[in-house]
Parts: structure tokens; sequence; C-alpha cells
């Protein structure tokens, strides 16, 4: 049997019903890094390490003949590197995958996000580079999105990215709002957050009185590369927030890594402000800090929404605008690849809307609509 009609005959992955210690392969380069990521998962008493891969084509060999349940890919390798081995595994026996990459520089973080696009659940990043002996510092990142990766629906795996466009045949530039929104959207995401919000932010027309600010779980270095990348394909202008932004409707500000974001008034109007204060809920950014803060500027005139993610982030945000007036949505089971946030926001908060991620672009239009056409503001 050729290479070729062996990758085809990959088994399927297993239901997690069946096995009770979720199943994990290691794929690294570096032998070094494979003994470290194996020994931080084995000594955690969670998972079993079930086998160890050298490169992209021994790590397909071996989810053949292994079956594993989780995978943790290394990005950079020789020969067929993390990306074309995950795109083979996204499309022939798809499995939850996280990724390790080495670096925030600019190649580094367009690659891992190129893998979230390709399906991964997550990320690690190295602490020191391709060979990082002090993996202890991520440790508990890695558990945590071993965690998620294991409570993925794997149905919900491999999103397609939205097709890059020419942002300028998509509205004329004439058309740009200015002043002070009268509206802000905020917008909580997780664990398959970023190709939610790949589907979401463009479909979104350029509002010409609301601004739209995002929590994204996401570490240091990754942030400023996702933001040119959403802005890419937005119909809006999408930015990292900076310190001292002054807020503008028909713009999405996406919280910096490392950094919780919040909206102050300024005699000068609404404006932004980064600390790096405790997280919250293990986090930072976290999306709570900032519902807080928009409620407290902006009362009823509030939209909240809370996408895929594990945990509970967001719920007591979301609970805070609702209370105020405002409306929330909360994106449905079915299309979530972790429920666990807008579940929370669910039972916490309730919501104005249930909405699966198909359909969240136009819910959130509605919505905006809704709050201008009460006057709010």
């Amino acid at each position: 049997m050729s290479f070729s009609e062996r990758i085809e005959s990959f088994p399927p992955h297993p239901s997690a019903t069946t096995t009770p210690r979720q199943r994990v392969l290691v794929v690294d380069d570096s032998a070094f890094m494979r003994q470290l990521v194996r020994e931080v998962i084995t000594e955690s008493g969670e998972f079993d390490v079930v086998g160890a891969a050298r490169d992209g084509l021994d790590a397909l060999r071996q989810v053949r003949e292994l079956n594993p349940d989780l995978i943790t890919l290394d990005i950079d390798m020789p020969g067929l590197d993390g990306l074309s081995t995950l795109e083979r595994i996204m499309r022939e026996c798809p499995r939850p995958v996280v990724m390790l990459s080495a670096g925030g520089s600019d190649g580094g973080a367009d690659a891992t996000l190129r893998a979230l696009d390709l399906g991964a659940v997550d990320f690690v990043r190295k602490p020191s580079g391709a060979i990082s002996l002090d993996l202890d510092a991520v440790r508990e990142q890695l558990l945590q999105a071993l965690r998620a990766a294991a409570a993925v629906d794997v149905a919900r795996l491999g999103v397609a990215p939205v097709e890059r466009r020419d942002r300028r045949q998509l509205e004329p530039a004439h058309s740009v709002p200015v002043g002070i929104p009268r509206f802000l959207v905020c917008v909580a995401a997780s664990t398959g957050g970023p190709a939610a919000l790949g589907q979401i932010i463009p479909a979104l027309p350029r509002f010409p009185d609301a601004a739209v600010l995002i929590v994204q779980h996401m570490p240091p270095g990754f942030t400023a590369s996702f933001a040119q990348r959403l802005h890419g394909v937005a119909r809006m202008e999408v930015r990292e927030a900076q310190e001292g932004d002054r807020l503008r409707p028909g713009h999405a500000y996406l919280a910096p890594g490392g950094w919780h974001l919040r909206v102050v008034g300024d005699p000068g109007g609404p404006m932004l402000r980064l600390d790096d204060g405790p997280t919250a809920w293990g986090v930072r950014p976290a999306a709570d800090p900032l519902f807080t803060s928009a409620v407290a500027l902006y009362g009823s005139a509030c939209l909240g929404v809370v996408l895929t993610g594990m945990g509970r982030d967001g719920a007591a945000g979301l609970l805070e605008i609702r209370r105020a007036g405002g409306l929330g949505i909360v994106q449905d089971r079915a299309s979530a690849v972790i429920p666990g946030m807008p579940d929370a926001a669910l039972r916490a908060a309730g919501a104005d809307e249930i909405a699966p991620l198909a359909a969240m672009a136009a819910t959130i239009t509605a919505l905006v609509e809704r709050l201008r056409n009460r006057g709010d503001r």
C-alpha cells in the first residue's frame, strides 16, 4: 500500500465517551523539546502521551497507527512543516490540534494565525524560542490548551477562512464615519474565536454611529498581526487598541495581548485605556473589565456579544450590560467550537438573541439597529 493510500485509510476520530483519558501525540523536530512536552503532559496526570513524532511525515504515520485524541504540533519543522502537516490532518483525519509557536515575530505570528485559520484549536508560545529550556513557564497554558482541545466538538473544526478582498472595493473612502460613537458593540471570544471573528468582522457594515471593541484571549505578540488580518477583510477600520485611542464610529479595536482594555470618558470624547493589572478568570485581556467599563460610560447603549470559548469570561459583563438596559447576544452551542463561555453567559445573563455563527454578523447589525431605533444616547 502506498503512503498516500495509507493516509487515506486513517481511522475516524474516536468519540470522547470511549476514552476516559485523552491520548496525546507530541510532534516536534527537537528530541529535547519532545521530551519536555511529554513530561509536562504526563506529569499532569490528566492525559496519556501515546507517541512522539520528529517531523510532519512521522506525525502523519503515527496519527494513522496510534489514532490519538489530541495533538501538540510544532510549527517550524524541516520537510513537511507544521502548517502543511496541520492542513493534511484537518483534511484527512480531523482532530483537535494545539500548535507550539516558537515566537511572536511577524513571521511567527502570521504562521500561528494561519494555523488557527486551518483549524488548530489553540496555540502556546514557547517562552524562549524553538528550544525552550523554560517550558515550565507555560506549563499551565499548555495544559489549559489541551483541556480546551479535549472539550472541542470535532465537527466544528477546520472552518474555512474568509476570502481576502480589496477593502477599497467594499465601501467608498468618503463614507468613513467621523465624530463620537453613540453605541458600543463589545465582543468576547476565546478558543475558536479567531476563526469566528474571521467570519463575523468582514460581514459587519461600517457603522456610522457605533464602535466595536473586541477581547480575544491571546498572548502578547500576536494581536497586532491578528488585527491587521481582520483589517484586510473588513469594511470598517480594524486596529490593535493603543493607550489613549479616541473611539471613532466605524472602527473596531482589538485588545492587545497582555493588557486589559477599558473605555473611559474624557472631555475630548470616549477613549481607550490599557492596564496590565491582575488577570481575570486567568486571562489578560479579559472581556469582563471591558464590558463593565462600557456599561459605566454608555449604559443602555451597549451591545454585548459572547462567542465561543472555555470558561465564563464575559458572563458577568453581559449581565451588567443587560441590567443597564443594553442588549446581549450569545453564540449557539451548535456552531461554537467550545460552548463554555456562551453557555455561562446565557445562564448568568440571559440573552436577547442566541445566534449561530453564520448569522452572527446579521444579528449584531439588527441589534445595533434596535438600539438606534429606540433612541439611546
